[in-house]
Order: C-alpha cells, then sequence, then structure tokens
C-alpha cells in the first residue's frame, strides 16, 4: 500500500517565467560572453518583459479580480515585487557592468554633458532637422486633454514655469514620439575622438526640450513609457470572418487597458502620480528606471557598433550530411528520412526541398501549416508561385499567432489573391503544428512527401532557435499529415492516426501513458527512464503522472528551457526527477521526448513534437508529434538533442525544490558550443 501525500504544491508560472528572465540577465554577467553580446541579452529581456507584462501579467491581473480563478492578491503583489527586483537588477547590470566596460572599449553612450562643443553643435543640427519637424508638443488645458499614449511609445511628461502665449498658467505639457525616429544615432568618426560615439534621442530630445516651449521655463521632466495589455481578444464564435475582425483588432491593439508605467529615476513624484492618476495605475505599476525606459531599442547600437571581436564568431551552419543539395530531393527521400538540427545545420534544405516541389511539373498539390513566418519569407514566396503555376496550394495560416498576426494576414491575402485555398484552422484552437506536404505523380501512382518540424518556417529565426526538421517519405506519416489537412480544411472526423499524435486528441493522453508505462516499470523492477526536453512545463495531468512516476521508481531528467512548475528534489515525492535549463547563445526550443520501459530497444519510444508540455498545447491547440523509428537516426537525435544538454556544466542551470535556479557550472562544456564542434568542425 503506497504512502498518501498531501496535494504536491506546485510553482508558481509566473515566477517562473521571471526566473527564466533571470537567468537570460545572468548571461550578461558572463565575462566570456562578447561584450556587445552581452548588451544584446539586457535587450533580450527588455523584449521579454515586455511580452510579460502585455499579455501573461495582463492575464494574470484579469485572474486576481475573478473569485475562484486560483489568484490572490497576494499571489499578484508577490510576482510583481519580482518583477521590480527583476528589472532594478537589469539596470543595474547595464549601467554598472556592461556600460562600462563598453566604454574601455572606446564605444561611448554621450549624454549631453558628456558631449564636447562639436559634438553638441551636431547634435544640435540633428534636432532641428530631423527630430523637431516630427514632434508636437502638447500643452495640457481643458481643450487639450491628456493625448492618447500608444502601447510602449516614447514619451514625456514636461512641468512648466510661466504662463503660455494667452497668458494663462497650464503647467503640464506632454511630448509623444514618433516611432519613425531612430532611437539611437551614431555620430560621424570625425567628432568622435577616436572611439565611437552614439547618443540616445532621449538625450537629444532632453536637451533641447525648452526649444519645444520657447518663453516657457522646463522645470521637471521625465520619459516615460506605457505598456498595455495587448491580447487580441475575438470571440470566434461571433465574427463571420476571422480575417477581417482581427485586422480591425489591430487597429485597437495599442490603446489597451494599462499594465505597466515606466519613468527614469529622477522623475518627480509628482509628476509620476500624475501619470498613475491619468492612466489608472496603482503605485506597483510604477517603475522607475535608471536609464533609457526601452533598452530595447540599444539594438541598433549593437548592430551599428564597428566591433566585430565583441560579437560571437559566425557560425555558418554546414548542409546536413547524407543530403545532397545536387540531386533530387524527391530521389534521395524515396532511399532514405533525412533530420536536420538547426540552427547547427543550415536551413536551406527546406527552401530548397519547397523549391523543387514548386517548380517540378509532376508535383500536384503542396499544403503547408503558417504560424510564424516573418514579413519576408522565401518560402510564402514560393507558394505563391507555386499557386499561380497552377498548382493545387493549401496553406493554413494562424491568424493569431501572437504579434504575426499582421504579416499572416498579409500573406494570407496575397497567397488568396493568385488562388490559393487558404484556411484559419479550426475555430478555438490555435494551429501550431509544423507540417509541409507535397504529392507527386510518380507513372501511374501519386506519392507523398513531407517536411515535419518542432519549429517555425521563419529562415531567420531558424539561424537562432535549435529546432529539428525531418524529411520522410514514410507512407504512413505523409498519410497521417494528409488526414491532419484534409480535417482542418473539412473540420472532419478522420480516421485514427497510424503514427502521428495530434493534440487536441491523442497527444497528452498517449504522453500520459507512456509516463505510467514507465512507472510501471519501474513498479516491477524493470528499467525505467523518461527524459523530456520542452520549452514549459506547467500542465498539471503531466506533473502529476511524472511525479508518480518518480516515486515508483523511475530515472527522470527534464530539459525545461523556460517555465516549470514541478518543483523537483523534495525527498521521498520528487527526489529522483532533475529539472535543468540550457541558456547559451541560441534559443533552445525543440521538444524531444524519450521513453524506456524495459531492457531492449523495442521497449522505448522517441517522438519530436511542436508542442510543449502546458494545456493550452495539450487542448488548444492543434499539435503534432511523431516517432522517429529508425534505429541509426533515433541515437542521432538522443546524441544531439538530449546527450550534450544533460552532460552541460557551462550553460546548464538546475531547478531548486524553492523554484530557484543554481548554475551547474562555468568552465565545463556546453552542448551548443560542443555541437557546432561537431557539424560545423569549429566555431
Amino acid at each position: 500500500m503506497t504512502d498518501v501525500l498531501p496535494p504536491l504544491a506546485l510553482l508558481n508560472r509566473e515566477s517562473a517565467i521571471l526566473e527564466f528572465n533571470r537567468r537570460v540577465l545572468a548571461q550578461a554577467r558572463r565575462p566570456d560572453v562578447p561584450l556587445l553580446e552581452r548588451l544584446r541579452y539586457i535587450c533580450i529581456v527588455s523584449s521579454n518583459m515586455d511580452e510579460f507584462f502585455e499579455v501573461r501579467f495582463a492575464d494574470y491581473i484579469e485572474a486576481a479580480r475573478k473569485p475562484g480563478a486560483g489568484v490572490s492578491v497576494r499571489d499578484l503583489e508577490a510576482v510583481a515585487a519580482e518583477a521590480h527586483a527583476l528589472v532594478d537588477d537589469q539596470y543595474r547590470a547595464f549601467n554598472e557592468e556592461v556600460m562600462p566596460a563598453l566604454k574601455r572599449e572606446h564605444i561611448h553612450i554621450l549624454n549631453h554633458d558628456e558631449r564636447n562643443d562639436a559634438q553638441r553643435a551636431w547634435v544640435d543640427q540633428f534636432f532641428h532637422h530631423q527630430v523637431r519637424p516630427l514632434l508636437v508638443p502638447v500643452g495640457l488645458d481643458p481643450s487639450h486633454p491628456f493625448p492618447q499614449v500608444a502601447n510602449k511609445s516614447l514619451n514625456f511628461i514636461v512641468r512648466l514655469g510661466g504662463k503660455d502665449a494667452f497668458g494663462r498658467e497650464n503647467t503640464i505639457a506632454i511630448v509623444k514620439v514618433p516611432r519613425v525616429l531612430p532611437r539611437v544615432i551614431k555620430l560621424p568618426p570625425e567628432i568622435s575622438e577616436g572611439g565611437q560615439a552614439f547618443v540616445l534621442l532621449t538625450s537629444v530630445i532632453r536637451a533641447h526640450l525648452g526649444d519645444l516651449f520657447p518663453g516657457r521655463e522646463v522645470e521637471a521632466f521625465s520619459q516615460f513609457r506605457l505598456t498595455r495589455d495587448s491580447d487580441l481578444e475575438v470571440d470566434e464564435q461571433d465574427v463571420t470572418n476571422l480575417r477581417q475582425a482581427l485586422r480591425s483588432g489591430l487597429t485597437t491593439r495599442h490603446f489597451g487597458q494599462a499594465i505597466r508605467l515606466e519613468v527614469v529615476k529622477t522623475c518627480p513624484p509628482e509628476l509620476s502620480q500624475f501619470l498613475l492618476e491619468q492612466f489608472a495605475l496603482p503605485p506597483a505599476a510604477l517603475y522607475l528606471v535608471n536609464g533609457p525606459v526601452n533598452l530595447v531599442r540599444l539594438n541598433a547600437l549593437i548592430d551599428g557598433a564597428d566591433a566585430p571581436a565583441l560579437r560571437f564568431e559566425p557560425y555558418v551552419a554546414p548542409w546536413p550530411a547524407g543530403l545532397s543539395p545536387d540531386e533530387s530531393f524527391f530521389d534521395q527521400l524515396r532511399q532514405r528520412d533525412v533530420l536536420m538540427h538547426h540552427p547547427f545545420e543550415s536551413f536551406e534544405p527546406v527552401v530548397h526541398f519547397l523549391r523543387e516541389a514548386v517548380r517540378d511539373p509532376d508535383v500536384l498539390a503542396i499544403k503547408q501549416t503558417i504560424y510564424r513566418t516573418g514579413s519576408e519569407s522565401p518560402l510564402m514566396d514560393l507558394l505563391i508561385e507555386a499557386a499561380r503555376g497552377g498548382k493545387e496550394v493549401m496553406a493554413v495560416v494562424e491568424l493569431k499567432a501572437r504579434f504575426d498576426e499582421e504579416a499572416n494576414i498579409n500573406w494570407a491575402e496575397r497567397l488568396e489573391a493568385v488562388g490559393a485555398q487558404v484556411v484559419y484552422g479550426i475555430v478555438g484552437l490555435k494551429t501550431h503544428a509544423k507540417l509541409l506536404l507535397v504529392t507527386r505523380r510518380e507513372g501511374t501512382r501519386l506519392r507523398r512527401y513531407a517536411h515535419l518540424s518542432t519549429g517555425n518556417y521563419n529562415p531567420k529565426t531558424a539561424r537562432l532557435y535549435t529546432d529539428v526538421g525531418y524529411l520522410t517519405a514514410d507512407a504512413e506519416l505523409t498519410s497521417d499529415a494528409d488526414a491532419v489537412f484534409q480535417q482542418l480544411a473539412s473540420l472532419g472526423k478522420t480516421r485514427p492516426l497510424r503514427q502521428l499524435l495530434q493534440a487536441p486528441f491523442t497527444l497528452h493522453r498517449q504522453v500520459v501513458r507512456y509516463i505510467e508505462q514507465v512507472a510501471q516499470s519501474a513498479r516491477e523492477g524493470r528499467p525505467a527512464r523518461i527524459v523530456a526536453k520542452v520549452n514549459a512545463l506547467t500542465d498539471v495531468p503531466i506533473i502529476e503522472a511524472l511525479v508518480a512516476a518518480g516515486r515508483a521508481g523511475a530515472d527522470i531528467d527534464l530539459i525545461i528551457r523556460g517555465a516549470c512548475m514541478l518543483p523537483p528534489g523534495l525527498v521521498g515525492i520528487t527526489d529522483r526527477i532533475r529539472v535543468i535549463s540550457v541558456v547559451g547563445r541560441l534559443l533552445e526550443h525543440s521538444r524531444v521526448l524519450y521513453f524506456r520501459w524495459g531492457p531492449t530497444d523495442a521497449d522505448e519510444a522517441l517522438y519530436l513534437s511542436s508542442a510543449d508540455w502546458m494545456g493550452r498545447n495539450m487542448f488548444r491547440r492543434i499539435e503534432v508529434a511523431w516517432p522517429v523509428r529508425d534505429p541509426q537516426m533515433r541515437q542521432r537525435v538522443i546524441d544531439d538533442c538530449l546527450v550534450p544538454y544533460l552532460h552541460d556544466r557551462k550553460d546548464a542551470w538546475q531547478l531548486q525544490p524553492d523554484g530557484q535556479y543554481l548554475r551547474l557550472g562555468a568552465d565545463g562544456p556546453s552542448a551548443q558550443q560542443a555541437l557546432m564542434q561537431r557539424h560545423a568542425g569549429s566555431l
């Protein structure tokens, strides 16, 4: 009889997201990371925090307002305090570590006091010719109400002395800064005193605020930035055209409910309080920052600095071994499946595969899911070319891919304009599966070829994210892929899939079954092992199944990049479960699931998947997972995607029972560096 334990207290999801950003921020403090890349990690944290407030924290606030939602005011305050502490640490790293190091490399961000006469003269000319014509300062009075402030836009609040042109004493003015203006400006070399000198747009405007209010005294001022709830909410059951509804929603996204207010730490309290009142925000929503209110924009400095030695050494991904670019992919895939590990191996074969399909007269039909492709995409251009060429093209465009809605709407309209069949998935479910299916006439029969992936069809992010792509002509896999496309188009029931697991139908149930099978093997004293690599673990039934398997004696390693709600290391409960997070040069994005429940190779399963272990992925999205059945290819996935990460002692962090992470080392092996060396021979 097993002991009955009280319910396991799970870790807070929002705190886990903030902990991930602490690990990213730690990259900015590593002396072995090139200096400009350290600054880039600071920018990444800012971008991540923007999304945290726009989406996660906005939902968390809403949940705290609803009785029974499981979020208390105390929970809300605790997460807000963690967010404040993280932002303070971020600016501390920026001001005390990265910026002094940049100065030592003769890369300077000059404020007004630091600029010499020649630099001030240049900035003055720049302001009056490039900036001043686009600024419209607004003095507040009953006929000039507080202006609408867009999400994440740059603004100034100014307190003025004296009287206006009409003899009145209106004291508050707002200056909205257009997004078209560059936030970082590089000074010409001849006035940079032998180094590289930059000025921030905020510093330029700050030095010339008096010019915007002639005849008035600028008594106090601050730059400020407002973050709003930016999650698009569309009632899909109540709209006749989802694309039109989303396009309409995009026009109001920038003016959602206020969530966070950022001002510089020197902002007078009466001005910050005035802003809080205008946006109906509590004091906890105010963030006093020691520097620019939007560090994301410093990416322009990283890109504009002439200092290759301060960046990561360029990595040129090789063509995958065993796949020739000079032979027909169709001929090669009839002989064997091909696995590609990006970005250690090039993403170009995926583009090559689609290009060959588009230009092959024997290819009759092409079907593809589109989630995040970017505003410029060779793959989408090829689909348009295929439709124009008379091929049957079906595109499943996910219009609700957060912050990619506009790009996806534009692609959908362009595809429809050339005759492609465009569908938007299933009402209430995001289509997150990554599938590309080609149907080709070969003699008297039709043969299918497919590409399945753990990541998006985006060549840009494919150079930055780790993902696994799989090219195959396997009859069962391609037939399953076709059945998924048929379902997405017709909304009809499909036959049971032979190889693919699909959310929201079979994926969650089968994952839990595999975990339970491993647990049973452990109870019987046989080998029992689970290794899973996903981006997040928040699904409670999966967590409960893992805990039960660990208590039964299974050895469990979880490689979770981001949020993990399972507390490992609790004696007698989760002490056979280890959770690590790898944060390095690349963003870990691949999902790999390994289960072993016996002594032979027949007692194991390995899947690649588009889905994380989150409730939304399992029940509110269309996702797929597919098995890797070839023994050699399975071993390659284990050797490439799992083993190096389990032995990482440079970029890996281990989750502690209290939700904190400890870095495992600084001088040991790095999984990402090892894989770069393995595939390309050198960094």
